[in-house]
């Protein structure tokens, strides 16, 4: 969160206000031509209503003289239907544009996180990004036609007592009294109601991320038995939130009920008093009549302008909440029309493909660098492993290597150009990523393989699931492709490969792992150890190791420890040289001899026993 979004956020001055409300109006104003006719309408619609007491009046007085009624019954017919259908005309108008205005934010939001710095979205909870997305636009549904309707109101207020004060200017003296106190206590008590607006949005923003969390871990919090724990902590987020929707609805209570009251009073009055008036013969009957419909129609206008003025403090909330999504950096060379970028052809000369010179770099100023002084070379070719113990850095340097993370100092070269000079879109359309947890997305299994190349022949996908041994499975399946993940008839491993298959499609120059055999069964490992070694002779593999099969497979081991790079070579030569390379094999309990060791021979890490054909280890 940006400090400016930090200040507008807890801090309601003017300067910040107005900041706020500039944002509502700028959502307002591709709509501009509709609401301008929508104001049209309601100015039209207004100048019905204001013309019904006139002709009410016209109504009485030809009823008093004893003249026909047709025409003035007639006029007031058709004043009632006419300003019913232009109504209508301005509801549907009106809310079309609510919609519309509702789908920009939307849309601007999703586009916004899709082009933001990962560090950008990863220190929020999801839940509260969600929230941003879904409910935070929706309050401007009902800002969207405020300002319409703010006008019409006022149009509408000011046209009522001019009529007014031109049948009795002694009634309409009185009635400005009830007018002038009713917009001073609304002026002081809706800005409270925008502040209790954005109060509540960001509880309902933490109440979201809280809920996010807990059920995405919804089987540790089970085994922990921490139902009741988790449920209190997130049901005080809702009661929260809760608190200050109550808050703000209280004021809005608030405000209504000191309208209504305001303008019955003033009726109460001009009753009495027109009364008296009327009696001494000071205005006539009808003309008390006629006042006494203004009066009553002054609802409209003041309930027409309260609404507004609520919808527009819940609207200026949302807006400053959605000023911080406004705020969020994006990646240089963002494209938010979402079409890729097209991959420039691989030089024909040099021999790596990804170079680390110096690179220092943190997640956040004043935190302690999570890599110093890296320099490495990733050739085009061949199996790179990178080892070391929680901490060191390793995927610090998939961060780098996929542009997620910046180099504070030192600098990353693809095929001997420096990253800056490419758009984050032009390098990783050179690699591919396959997570630890290998996440598949919604849909089918053929959704999942063409995520990154939509335009994929069917051919393309078999050819992927072949070199990840899932050709066999998949082709014995009821609907092969089409079929959905969420299937049972899909296991976990097997939705792993298929997330492999999905990198692999169409050979990428570097395909990086974060160690996709860390939590599978044997034979997904084989399978995706033989895919691994078939594509590391076609271009470059990197890979975070823990498990000792994928660094003996390496042809360059990378070891790390405390964000620096202490070794780096095979794994005969890291065994007899390096003493924590030793460490690392020793906790996956093998032997540096080629047999099991014992037990105690080594730290347990958890990782548990990898068994490795015996001619695969060096022999001492």
């Amino acid at each position: 969160m940006t400090e400016t979004a930090v200040v507008e956020s807890v801090d309601p001055q003017p300067a910040a206000s107005r900041g706020r409300t500039s944002l509502l109006f700028a959502y307002l104003r591709p709509h501009v031509p509709a609401m301008l006719l929508g104001l049209l309408l309601g100015l039209l619609a207004n100048a019905a209503g204001l013309a019904t007491p006139l002709v009410t009046k016209w109504v009485l007085d030809t009823l008093g003289a004893g003249g026909s009624l047709s025409r003035p019954v007639a006029m007031l017919f058709a004043l009632v239907v006419i300003g019913a259908g232009i109504s209508l005309w301005q509801w549907m108008l009106m809310g079309g544009v609510a919609e519309r205005v509702v789908l920009d934010a939307r849309s601007g939001v999703i586009r916004r996180y899709f082009a933001a710095r990962i560090d950008q979205l990863t220190r929020r909870p999801g839940g509260e990004l969600v929230t941003r997305a879904t409910s935070d636009p929706g309050l401007l549904h009902a800002a969207s036609g405020s300002l319409v309707g703010l006008i019409n109101g006022g149009v509408a207020l000011v046209g009522t007592l001019v009529l007014m004060g031109v049948l009795d200017v002694v009634l309409l003296g009185a009635t400005m009294v009830a007018v002038v106190v009713v917009a001073v206590l609304m002026g002081v008590l809706l800005p409270s109601i925008g502040r209790a607006q954005e109060a509540a949005q960001e509880s309902v923003g933490r109440f979201g991320g809280a809920l996010e969390g807990s059920l995405r871990a919804i089987r540790t919090v089970k085994a922990s038995r921490a139902e009741q724990r988790q449920a209190s902590l997130i049901t005080r987020h809702a009661e929260d939130s809760a608190r200050h929707g109550i808050r703000a609805a209280r004021r809005a209570a608030t405000v209504w009920t000191i309208s209504w009251t305001g303008i019955q009073l003033a009726v109460i009055v001009i009753l009495g008093f027109g009364a008296a008036r009327a009696e001494r013969g000071l205005i006539e009957v009808s003309t008390l009549i006629a006042f006494l419909l203004y009066a009553f129609q002054l609802m409209g206008p003041i309930s027409e302008l309260t609404q507004n003025m609520t919808a527009m403090q819940a609207g200026i909330a949302a807006a400053g909440r959605l000023r911080e999504i406004e705020d969020i950096a994006v990646e240089p060379g963002s494209q938010p029309t979402g079409r890729p970028a097209p991959v420039p052809a691989t030089p024909a000369s040099g021999a790596a493909v990804l170079t680390f010179q110096g690179v220092t770099a943190r997640y956040a100023p004043g935190v302690a660098p999570a890599v110093r002084g890296v320099d490495l070379e990733i050739p085009r070719r061949g199996h790179t492993a990178i080892v070391g113990p929680s901490g060191a850095g390793k995927t610090t340097l998939f961060s780098l290597l996929l542009r997620f993370l910046e180099p504070e100092r030192g600098r990353v070269l693809l095929y001997g150009r420096p990253y800056p000079k490419h758009t984050p879109a032009e390098i990783r359309g050179r690699l591919a990523y396959v997570e630890q947890e290998a996440p598949v997305v919604p849909g089918t299994i053929a959704d999942n393989l063409r995520f990154t190349h939509p335009d994929a022949a069917d051919e393309e996908l078999w050819a992927a699931l072949r070199a990840v041994d899932l050709y066999d499975k998949v082709s014995s399946l009821d609907q092969g492709l089409d079929t959905p993940l969420s299937a049972t008839t899909v296991s976990g491993g097997e939705r792993q490969r298929i997330a492999l298959a999905r990198a692999v499609l169409r050979t990428p120059d570097v395909l990086l792992l974060d160690e996709a055999t860390s939590q599978v069964d044997g034979l997904t490992e084989a399978a995706v150890g033989r895919c691994v070694r078939q594509r590391a002779t076609e271009g470059a593999v990197v890979t975070i190791a823990h498990r000792l099969s994928t660094v003996l497979d390496a042809d360059q081991i990378v070891v790390m420890e405390g964000g620096r790079i202490r070794a780096v070579g095979d794994h005969a030569t890291l065994l007899g040289t390096d003493e924590l390379y030793r460490d690392l094999v020793a906790s996956l309990r093998i032997g540096t001899s080629g047999t099991p060791a014992a037990p105690e021979a080594g730290r347990a890490t958890g990782s548990g026993t990898l068994l490795v054909p015996l001619d695969r280890l060096p022999q001492e």
